[in-house]
């Protein structure tokens, strides 16, 4: 939020030459984050004057529309003749006056002002846009200075477009809406610097009158629980916005529209209450507040033709909907060029229902921005009487003696709080008369009530005995405040932050990191150096996934949690399978020009739990008991850790030095590998399957599995996800529950030999359908204690083989740890391998 410290001056009696850095530190003592605190008077340099337009003549043939203009400066050129100046704006005509800056001058960022030859006619100086003169963000057309405006030509522009204030750009927390506006930001400085405030929502305002200033219905309570309105009548349409207005609408980042337009958002930045004007001609019928029915179609001002459902909140004529309720106003009746009665709107409405308003509709407006926060209820009528008042002192019109109030506002409950639970929560003295003056301070209502027993009478700071239990009732602008610890968050921020001691809690005795940690850790280390670049996805899914993915209609991995309030209503589901976000991520690199690819993410995965039913409420005001965590860790999904990888592209790159190697199913299943041997699981435990499993290619799919549990699959997607995904062909991955695999066994030292190794090559021929690791295990289970090393090197399949069979050459290394091994001995080896392979799968040696 930007914001004028001259206009915070209006309410708030700040220190006669208050330094920006003791405001600036004052509002960050308060807990509001200042991005920027600019002295305009710095920002710009050198003759910045008020020019008058004398001609205009417009240049042709060229890209864009120029203008040749001649500008009257006074005596600020030195000459009194009329500035020459080219300039592309089209907002302006002979006789207005604008702000010119002459050469020799610097407008923000360091841009320089010359004089020189453009367009074929010179050009000396700029006739400047608030952007220009960082006034704010529109860029649309230059400032036209108003009729009220007295400065004359070659006067300083600088008090007349606000360059003599200080500008603050804040950051608002999404507790604190109460200081989206002037009001609040000057009861935050009157409590920095004890100086008196001059709320402006406390002057008087008519009530609502029996007859209504116009028809209206409200359907809906609790999106709508207060609708105030009023009519002015015979407003002069071509009243302009007064020139202070605009000044302060810029420098908060809005832009001049209309008068009655700017009259709204003005009372908006100084109250906090978004407003809304409809042009009365142009409304049929009655008004009706209500939920949208589903598929209801409404242009808002923008010009988006927006589809409606039945979550968002509408304000209909005869004619149907004509406001998207406090998010932004419908074409068919907003206040337009001839407008002559206007028809103010200020209600309350609930924030979560426009929160997911905004949010699906992608319209965070400034209105919305304050809703979603929080507005004060019982601001309507006051902003109310405040625009009407604005409008007929600046266009004219006549307010109706009706005014609309339709008030279903709840009062505020009181909110029991212990005088010292203060002290006790933060280890600092706040004595009882303390924390009612500070809460009172805030604008809560306190009484004291009952005594009570301390609940920790060794706490520090307090004597053993009673405490005063206080009830206190928040002020309708604080939303947040809604429990007891709100409220000491309150005792503490006004008393200081920096009374608050730092004291960091001894670390308590520990291993460091857990075995969960340390595997965590080494999986992520192995992939990475194998070439596998990490990501980090988010956990939120479409309900289409599943489908894309081609999971059986019973596969476990379909029902999935839904959120509540999700960050996106096209992804309203937590992710079962690490795969869907990965593709998506695989999918979008390959949109940006990469082709080899090599992903890999650890993260969990989120499975229901069947009927779990709700989570217990529980609140902040105590610990909850034993049986309440247990009943709430029963409804919480389980959320095993999954590590994935997916691969496409070539995996070993082609060159000079040859060709490349595309990457295939069997990498993924290799990648597998490696992640259970960082695991720490033994080789020995680990058995690799063909297996059919979504959404993998069932010729090309395996399951792994350690202790002869199924813990994960690896291989070469199914291509019809693959075309559903619209990846490229071949694209494989793998996927492995991490919390399936056991614990790690002590891992013992190797024994090293110095004896050389006996390294026979042997070919076995097995039909199609024998994995090769079933044939590796058997040639180990065979070959006894003095095998070393198994590896295969070379599969071929032909017709001198017989169809249906193929040949597995494996490399053995054998080593004795005493001695060097006889042929006799390592032949004698290699051969009961082979014996016990020919068992188990039916091998034979190729050539015998």
């Amino acid at each position: 939020m930007r914001v004028s410290v001259s206009w915070l001056r209006e309410y708030v009696d700040l220190p006669a030459g208050l330094a920006t850095g003791d405001l600036e530190q004052a509002l960050v003592d308060l807990g509001i984050e200042v991005e920027s605190a600019v002295d305009l008077a710095e920002t710009v340099t050198g003759q910045l004057v008020v020019g008058e337009v004398r001609e205009i003549e417009e240049l042709t043939g060229f890209k864009k529309p120029i203008r040749f203009c001649r500008v009257d400066v006074g005596d600020a050129n030195g000459t009194g003749e009329p500035q020459e100046i080219v300039c592309g704006a089209r907002n302006f005509a002979p006789g207005d006056r604008v702000v010119v800056i002459l050469p020799g001058g610097v407008l923000p960022g360091g841009f320089a002002i010359g004089a020189r030859k453009t367009y074929g006619h010179n050009s000396a100086g700029m006739i400047c846009s608030a952007k220009e003169l960082g006034l704010g963000d529109d860029h649309s057309g230059i400032i036209v200075l108003g009729s009220d405006v007295t400065a004359k030509p070659g006067d300083d522009a600088r008090p007349v477009v606000g360059l003599d204030d200080v500008v603050l750009d804040l950051e608002i927390t999404p507790d604190r809406g109460y200081a989206l506006s002037l009001r609040g930001l000057a009861r935050e400085l009157s409590h920095a610097f004890d100086v008196p405030l001059r709320d402006p929502a406390l002057v008087p305002a008519p009530s609502g009158t029996e007859a209504p200033a116009y028809p209206v219905e409200v359907r809906d309570t609790v999106g709508c629980d207060r609708f105030t309105a009023r009519l002015v009548r015979g407003v002069d349409p071509n009243a302009p916005t007064p020139s202070w207005m605009q000044q302060r609408l810029v420098t908060a980042g809005i832009r001049s529209i209309s008068l009655p337009v700017d009259i709204t958002n003005y009372v908006m930045v100084e109250l906090g209450q978004p407003m809304h004007a409809f042009d009365a001609d142009r409304i049929a019928g009655p008004l009706v507040v209500r939920r949208a029915e589903a598929g209801e179609k409404l242009t808002t001002l923008d010009g988006v033709n927006r589809v409606l459902t039945a979550d968002d909140m509408v304000i209909c004529d005869s004619t149907g909907p004509i406001s998207l309720a406090a998010v932004m106003g419908g074409e068919t009746s907003e206040v337009v060029a001839g407008t002559t009665n206007v028809l103010f709107e200020a209600a309350h409405w609930d924030p979560a229902m426009v929160g997911r308003t905004a949010r699906r509709h992608k319209l965070f407006s400034e209105a919305a921005k304050r809703w979603e926060r929080g507005v004060d209820p019982a601001v309507a009528l006051v902003a109310l009487e405040r625009a009407v008042r604005l409008l007929t002192e600046h266009g004219g019109g006549t307010p109706s003696v009706e005014i609309l109030d339709i008030d279903h506002v709840r009062p505020r409950t009181p909110i029991s709080l212990p005088a010292d639970l203060p002290t006790r929560r933060v280890g600092v003295e706040y004595p009882p008369a303390r924390v009612v003056a500070l809460l009172e301070r805030v604008g809560c209502t306190v009484a004291q009530g009952a005594d009570r027993l301390s609940e920790d009478p060794g706490a520090v700071g307090v004597a053993s005995g009673a405490a005063t239990a206080l009830s206190v009732t928040p002020p309708t602008w604080r939303p947040d405040l809604t429990d007891p610890a709100d409220l000491v968050e309150e005792v503490v921020r006004l008393d200081g932050y920096d009374r608050v001691p730092s004291v960091l809690p001894t670390a308590p005795p520990g291993r460091g990191l857990t075995p969960r940690q340390r595997r965590r850790r080494a999986v992520a280390g192995s992939l990475a150096e194998r070439g596998y670049v990490e990501v980090l996805a988010h956990p939120f899914v479409s309900p289409e996934l599943a489908d894309l993915l081609g999971l059986p209609a019973d596969d476990p991995r379909r029902p999935a949690v839904r959120l509540a309030n999700p960050l996106s209503e096209e992804e309203p589901l937590l992710r079962t399978t690490l795969l869907g976000p990965l593709l998506g991520i695989l999918k979008r690199n390959l949109g940006r020009g990469h082709r080899d690819l090599a992903l890999y993410e650890i993260g969990a995965v989120f499975h229901p739990r069947v009927g779990a039913g709700s989570p217990p409420a529980m609140g902040v005001d105590r610990r909850p008991t034993d049986a309440e965590f247990a009943a709430a860790d029963a409804v919480v999904p389980v959320q095993p850790v999954h590590v994935a990888a997916v691969l496409t592209g070539d995996l070993d790159p082609a060159g000079w030095w040859g060709s490349g190697r595309p990457a295939g199913w069997a990498d993924a299943i290799e990648a597998a590998r490696d992640v259970l041997a960082a695991a720490g699981i033994p080789d020995e435990w680990v058995e690799v399957r063909a297996a059919e499993y979504a959404p993998w290619h069932p010729g090309r799919c395996a399951e792994l599995r350690v202790d002869g549990a199924v813990v994960g699959h690896a291989g070469e997607l199914h291509p019809v996800a693959v075309a559903a995904l619209e990846l490229p062909r071949r694209t494989c991955a793998m996927e492995l529950d991490l919390d399936a695999l056991p614990a790690a066994p002590v891992t013992p030292a190797p024994a090293v030999s110095g004896f050389p190794p006996a390294l026979i090559d042997v070919a076995l021929v097995v039909d199609d359908s024998v994995p090769a690791e079933q044939v590796r295990r058997a040639l180990e289970a065979g070959a006894g204690e003095l095998l070393e090393d198994v590896r295969l090197f070379d599969v071929y399949s032909g017709a001198q083989l017989g169809a249906g069979r193929r040949s597995l050459a494996y490399k053995l290394t054998f080593r004795a740890p005493d001695r060097t091994l006889t042929v006799e001995e390592a032949v004698a080896a290699r051969d009961a391998a082979v014996a016990v392979a020919a068992e188990r799968v039916g091998a034979t040696l190729r050539g015998a």
